[in-house]
């Protein structure tokens, strides 16, 4: 007894060449999207404003600006604080960019191990 597929399944190698030539453009098309998203660079502000940070697409911190009214010898506690908030939500600001552009060109599908996120997709 033959198992019949369903309609769309099946079709040979002219079916099974066009699914790698899709594959094979969605990588391309990952890899200059990686291209692209690692070169952007993001601000992000953190306790209300008084602190700057500057972070590219592959998690490097390129800056940090400190307004110079809040830096109290006396309470470093506070400035660190402020400090790990923001670098913190840069790492958050491009993770989720990165994960909402690159699900523009996977339709969604999670892909483990594609786009160069290190397993952050």
């Amino acid at each position: 007894m033959k198992a019949k597929l369903p309609k769309g399944m099946g079709g040979g190698p002219q079916n099974m060449q066009g699914m790698i030539r899709q594959a094979q453009k969605m990588q391309e098309d990952m890899a200059a999207l990686q291209e692209e998203l690692d070169a952007r660079e993001y601000e992000v502000k953190a306790g209300g404003g008084v602190v700057t940070v500057k972070i590219n697409g592959k998690l490097e911190v390129l800056s940090i600006e400190i307004d110079p009214e809040i830096v109290d010898p006396e309470d470093t506690e506070t400035l660190g604080d402020i400090l790990v908030a923001g670098v913190n939500e840069a790492i958050k600001k491009v993770n989720t960019t990165n994960s909402e552009e690159m699900g523009k060109v996977t339709g969604g599908l999670n892909m483990p191990g594609l786009g160069g996120f290190g397993g952050l997709l």
